[in-house]
C-alpha cells in the first residue's frame, strides 16, 4: 500500500478540479469576477447604494484600486454623508483617476464647499450635481467656470443662495458645458443677465434650466445650439428675451412681476416642439415668432389676477402663438377668459392643426359659449379631454331626468344652436374622456350633445369624483341608466360610466 504525502494529494486535487472546469465550464473555488475588466466591475458598482460599493473595498486590493478609481460617485444614496468624508475620498484617488459624476446634498460653509469644488474640478470632473446649504451667500468659484472638463452642472442652493461672478470671468467660461442649472442665485445687485447667455459664453450649451433667479429682472438666452430652456419661480422678471435657432422645448412656470407696468416677451425659436407656459402672470407685451407645424405640443395656465381684461391683446398673443401645435392644453382660466363676451370682440386663431385638447374647466352654464367657440376652432380634433375642477355650486345646478323631460334647458337649447358651427367638430371628434362628472346639468347637456351629434364619436368615457358626489348610490345608479339611454348619432360608440 503506497502512502500519499500531502503534496501529492494537493496536486492531485488541483489536476482534479482543472479536469472538471474543462469538462463542465465551471470553476471551483476560483474568483472570475475579480477577473472582469475595469469598466464592467465599475458599471456594477455605480448600480450599487455607494456605502454598499464603499464595502467592496475591504475584499481584496484588486477591489479596493476599484473603489478608488470608481468614476461616478453618487452620495445622495448615503444618509447623513459629511462633505468632509466626500473630500476625503476624493484626495485619496490616484491623480489620474477622473471622476465622471459627482452627486452629493450637504449643509457646509463657504470655505469646504470651495475646496470641494477644487478637488472635483482637479480630477476632470465632468458632471456635478450639488445641493448645498451654506451659512452665508457665496460665489460660485472661478475653477468650475473655467474647468475644460466640466460637461453638466446642477447647483441647487437651498439657502440663502449664491451670485454669480462677474460678467468679465463668466465671459470666458463654460466654454465645454453642454447642461446647466442653477436654482435660487441671487441678483439684487445686478438684476439684468442680457450678455450672459450668448455664443461667446456658452457656444455648446444644450439644457438650460433656471429657477428661483432672486432679484433677476431682465434676461436674455441667446446660445446657438440651445435646445431645452427651462424658466421657473423668478417673480420679479420684466423683460424676456429668447432666441434659439435648435431650441426645441421652452417651459416657463411662476414668472412675470404681476405688479409693474411694460413687462414684455419676446421668442423666436423657428424649430420649437413643446412650449409650456404655466402659471405666468401676463406681460404687457408679448412678440413670439409664429411657430411653424414643428410645434407638436403647447400646454397655456394663467396667473389669475385683476383686470384681466386690459391684458387681453396678450391672451390672444400667446393663442396665436401656440395654434399650430398638435396638442394643446388650456386652464380653467384661458377657458374663463374665452368665455367672457369681452373676449368675443377679439380674434380667436383658428386650431387647425390641434388634434388632441385638454381643457380644464368648472363647466358652468357661463362656460358655454366659451367652449362652443374652441370646439369651433378645433376642425380636425381627434380627442377632447375635459377635466372638471371645483369651482363650487355657483352656476352649476343638479339634473334631473324628469325636469329634463318636462322642458329643454337653458343649455340644452344652447348647444342645439351649435350644430352647424361645430359640424366639422363633430364629423372628426371620435374620443372624448370626461374627468370629475358630478351629473350637474351643463355636464349631462354636453354629453348628451356630443353622444346626439357626434357621428364620428367611437369612445366617450365620464369619469365620476366619487369623494365628492352628492347623490347616494341609488341615485347614481339610476342617472347613469339614464344616461346610458340617450341618443346616439353614431353605432360605433362606447359609452363608459365609472
Amino acid at each position: 500500500m503506497t502512502i500519499e504525502t500531502r503534496s501529492a494529494r494537493r496536486r492531485r486535487l488541483s489536476i482534479t478540479n482543472s479536469d472538471l472546469h474543462n469538462e463542465t465550464g465551471v470553476g471551483v473555488g476560483v474568483d472570475y469576477i475579480s477577473h472582469l475588466p475595469d469598466a464592467l466591475l465599475h458599471h456594477i458598482l455605480s448600480s450599487l447604494p455607494i456605502k454598499t460599493a464603499a464595502q467592496s473595498a475591504t475584499l481584496s486590493s484588486r477591489w479596493r484600486s476599484l473603489w478608488f478609481t470608481l468614476p461616478d460617485l453618487d452620495f445622495s444614496t448615503a444618509s447623513s454623508i459629511s462633505d468632509l468624508i466626500i473630500t476625503r475620498i476624493l484626495n485619496s484617488r490616484p491623480h489620474h483617476s477622473n471622476v465622471r459624476l459627482l452627486r452629493f446634498s450637504s449643509s457646509l460653509t463657504f470655505s469646504r464647499l470651495n475646496a470641494l469644488f477644487r478637488t472635483a474640478i482637479r480630477h476632470r470632473i465632468q458632471q456635478l450635481h450639488l445641493h448645498v446649504a451654506t451659512n452665508d451667500y457665496f460665489n460660485l468659484p472661478r475653477c468650475v467656470i473655467s474647468s475644460d472638463s466640466l460637461r453638466v452642472f446642477n447647483l441647487r442652493s437651498t439657502h440663502p443662495g449664491f451670485r454669480l461672478p462677474p460678467p468679465s470671468v463668466m465671459v470666458s467660461g463654460f466654454r465645454s458645458l453642454n447642461s446647466l442649472s442653477l436654482a435660487r442665485m441671487v441678483f439684487h445687485d445686478r438684476p439684468s443677465l442680457v450678455d450672459l447667455f450668448t455664443e461667446t459664453s456658452f457656444p455648446v450649451l444644450k439644457k438650460l434650466n433656471l429657477e428661483r433667479c432672486f432679484g433677476l429682472e431682465h434676461l436674455s438666452v441667446k446660445c446657438p445650439v440651445l435646445e431645452d430652456f427651462s424658466l421657473q419661480l423668478c417673480f420679479q422678471l420684466q423683460g424676456f428675451d429668447v432666441f434659439g435657432p435648435k431650441l426645441q422645448s421652452i417651459k416657463v412656470s411662476n414668472c412675470f412681476d404681476a405688479y409693474t407696468t411694460l413687462t414684455w416677451v419676446k421668442i423666436v425659436a423657428p424649430n420649437l416642439n413643446t412650449l409650456h407656459w404655466i402659471y405666468n402672470a401676463l406681460t404687457d407685451e408679448i412678440n413670439i415668432h409664429n411657430f411653424t407645424s414643428s410645434l407638436n405640443q403647447a400646454s397655456l395656465s394663467l396667473l389669475p389676477q385683476h383686470f384681466v381684461t386690459n391684458k387681453l391683446p396678450s391672451v390672444s398673443a400667446l393663442l396665436s402663438a401656440i395654434s399650430p401645435a398638435h396638442s394643446l392644453a388650456l386652464d380653467c382660466l384661458c377657458v374663463d377668459i374665452v368665455s367672457s363676451p369681452t373676449y368675443f370682440a377679439r380674434y380667436f386663431p383658428p386650431l387647425n392643426n390641434v388634434n388632441c385638447l385638454e381643457l380644464s374647466t368648472a363647466l358652468r352654464k357661463q362656460n358655454g359659449p366659451g367652449l362652443a367657440n374652441i370646439f369651433r376652432s378645433c376642425s380636425v380634433l381627434h380627442t377632447l379631454t375635459i377635466k372638471i375642477v371645483d369651482g363650487g355650486n355657483i352656476g352649476r345646478k343638479d339634473w334631473r331626468r324628469d325636469k329634463w323631460e318636462r322642458s329643454a334647458s337653458e343649455e340644452e337649447q344652447f348647444w342645439e344652436t351649435q350644430i352647424e358651427p361645430l359640424k366639422s367638430f363633430l364629423l372628426h371628434l371620435k374620443i372624448v374622456k370626461i374627468e370629475g362628472f358630478m351629473d350637474c346639468l351643463s355636464e349631462v347637456s354636453l354629453t348628451q350633445f356630443l353622444l346626439k351629434h357626434g357621428s364620428a364619436l367611437q369612445q366617450l368615457t365620464l369619469l365620476t369624483t366619487k369623494t365628492k358626489h352628492r347623490d347616494s348610490p341609488i341615485r347614481r345608479r339610476e342617472i347613469k341608466s339614464q344616461i346610458m339611454a340617450f341618443p346616439r348619432a353614431s353605432s360605433l360608440v362606447k359609452l363608459y360610466y365609472c
